[in-house]
């Protein structure tokens, strides 16, 4: 099928090149003009508008917006003159599900468009690998749409006998907004993960410690035995030891070993670790029906803390120390 693509970033670049290898025409359109250059070199159709996009479509059209959630309802504004009803716009980006169900019950209710969420998790990885989908909206444009689903989907293609969606790696988890709320727990456990892992290598690097001369001060708590911490352990071999054959290996881990094998010190970070608002849905979500999620939410606060939120705190804890017990801060 003909679908339209607005937003040729790395994953929307890649989800093209997918679909027409796939055997379907995607018409596209990117505020760079580089970006469509390159799409119309593996065979998209370009277009330098978004009118110009949605004229090289046939109703019912398909129009998939593939940019960051800040800009969606703009995005969407350009493009509800030009589209009729019984059209489909689908947003594959990171949008909060509060605001897909504001958008769905708008477009339904003044034009007669089919509004559809799609959660997308694949990364850089997904042109070749396929991207798994976490699809919200009604049923109709669901399966109108479906082809384009199955072709992104690790599976390739629609399931075939007794195997389901869900097997083939694309899922409709119900109406206006579920897709996005899967994909915004689906991050939410992702944030869980890393800081596991992370936490987790960090004992080992720091295994040495009793290797170590340590600080004699009352400000300094001693390591209770330190020969009980003389281990110099390899994290990245660790990381690629647990690779193969271990209950906790996976996708993420995978990418950590290859970080690790790459440098070792992780030079090129500097620990500031950012969110981009999944986390912090997710964990409101959890208050508002009354669930606890102690891992996320204490992932979601590590992030907080490498982007410096904790440093005001920590200087006022230096201070009551101070004022309580005449405690000097120490230099780091």
């Amino acid at each position: 099928m003909r679908i339209g693509m607005i937003g040729l970033g790395r994953m929307g670049a890649n989800m093209v090149r997918r679909l027409l290898k796939g055997g379907h025409e995607c018409v596209v359109y990117d505020r760079s003009t580089d970006a469509v250059k390159a799409s119309v070199a593996q065979g998209a159709r370009g277009a330098g508008s978004v009118a110009e996009l949605v004229a090289g479509l046939s109703a019912p059209r398909a129009v998939w917006i593939m940019v960051p959630a800040a800009i969606v309802d703009s995005v969407i504004a350009e493009l509800r003159p030009l589209l009729k009803s019984g059209d489909i716009l689908i947003d594959g980006g990171n949008s909060h599900y509060h605001e897909d169900i504001r958008r769905a019950k708008a477009l339904r209710a003044e034009s007669g468009i089919h509004y559809v969420d799609v959660g997308t998790s694949g990364g850089v990885l997904g042109l070749e690998e396929g991207y798994c989908l976490m699809i919200g909206g009604d049923a109709t444009a669901f399966k109108t749409v479906e082809p384009i689903f199955a072709t992104l989907s690790p599976g390739g293609r629609k399931p075939e006998g007794k195997e389901t969606m869900a097997a083939m790696g694309y899922l409709h988890c119900g109406a206006s907004g579920a897709g996005h709320f899967v994909k915004m727990v689906h991050n939410g456990i992702e944030y869980g993960l890393m800081a596991a892992y992370a936490e987790g290598l960090n004992i080992l690097k720091h295994a040495d410690a009793g290797l170590h001369k340590a600080d004699v001060d009352a400000e300094t708590a001693p390591l209770s035995d330190p020969d009980l911490y003389k281990y110099e352990i390899d994290t990245g071999a660790v990381a690629e030891v647990w690779r193969h054959g271990s209950i906790i290996s996976s996708r993420l881990l995978d990418l950590t070993a290859a970080a690790l094998a790459n440098d070792s010190q992780l030079k090129q970070f500097g620990g500031r670790v950012s969110d981009s608002g999944e986390g912090r849905w997710t964990v409101q979500a959890a208050i508002e029906v009354g669930v606890p999620a102690f891992v996320l939410s204490a992932a979601l606060y590590s992030r907080f803390d490498s982007q410096g939120r904790a440093e005001y705190a920590d200087k006022l804890l230096s201070a009551m120390r101070l004022g309580f017990g005449g405690h000097l801060e120490k230099k780091s």
